[in-house]
């Protein structure tokens, strides 16, 4: 109800745009609801890249992008757009995943069953234990499993309980996931960062040549200013060779002292050190 407040709050005092990935009902888009309400206006968009722009051109005044899934991790190609962005990030958001098993007819009569790659690898042990001679058939997201589920005889999807209801499908059972824990991670970006709130986190960005002895340094640097390090992730940079972009993730705001030093420190080792934002440690969000 507060969230909702809020939100109304915010669209009376401004149009706000927010920006996110794929169509109505993905879970990115109910990451955006779970953080802004229904009072604001949502665009959806086709590719990762196409939130980032609709952000930097300000035609959009947030973007909602994925950054890790607890069980498939990270989202790497918004891991690369953040390396090529001036974007910050202002916000997190904790979202729990729950697919459930949706159709128009009975369990009994299901034979084949949608859904997105993801989502199938997320459901693995469970279809295997539940519906394990029902053909699976992946498609490009859950709602176009949905969309396929309400019109074709004998189909079911995998998806959400948003999804669902778009497409009027019954939910025949909840929870279908492996693990009952999964929650995927979701960062609001914009053109400004959070102001320090007492609890915050910061993400910095670090881009050159890998050397295991620079990392260790790096985390070293970060443990003798007492900061502690919530999240590390590597990924070698597809467009440039021997390069690597790094993640790190500390508890701590950007204007502490602390990490200016340790940014700086970084900065002597690597091509390039940026602090992608700062923004509050959240909850998970329901």
């Amino acid at each position: 109800i507060y969230r909702e407040i809020m939100s109304a709050a915010l669209a009376l005092e401004e149009d706000l745009k927010i920006a996110f990935l794929g169509p109505e009902g993905t879970w990115t888009h109910q990451a955006a609801l779970a953080k802004f309400g229904h009072s604001v206006e949502y665009v959806g968009q086709p590719d990762l890249s196409d939130v980032f722009d609709q952000v930097a051109s300000k035609r959009a005044d947030y973007g909602v992008v994925p950054i890790e899934d607890s069980i498939e991790g990270a989202v790497n190609h918004t891991l690369d757009l953040f390396a090529d962005s001036p974007l910050k990030i202002c916000a997190q958001i904790l979202l729990p995943i729950e697919n459930l098993l949706m159709a128009n007819g009975p369990r009994e009569e299901i034979k084949k069953l949608y859904s997105h790659p993801q989502v199938f690898s997320q459901c693995r042990d469970w279809i295997n234990t539940s519906l394990p001679s029902v053909e699976l058939v992946e498609v490009a997201s859950t709602i176009c499993a949905a969309h396929i589920a309400s019109e074709e005889s004998g189909a079911a999807a995998l998806g959400s309980k948003l999804v669902a209801s778009l497409h009027g499908l019954r939910i025949l059972e909840s929870a279908a996931q492996n693990r009952a824990t999964n929650t995927s991670r979701y960062l609001v970006i914009s053109h400004n960062t959070c102001p320090p709130t007492g609890d915050d986190q910061t993400s910095i960005l670090c881009f050159g040549h890998f050397s295991l002895s620079v990392l260790l340094r790096s985390i070293q640097w970060l443990r003798d200013d007492d900061i502690s390090i919530s999240q590390l992730i590597s990924r070698a940079h597809p467009s440039k060779d021997g390069d690597t972009s790094l993640l790190l993730e500390v508890g701590a705001h950007e204007s502490a002292p602390a990490v200016i030093e340790a940014t700086r420190e970084l900065s002597s080792h690597w091509k390039s050190v940026r602090i992608l934002g700062s923004y509050p440690r959240v909850n998970v969000q329901n």
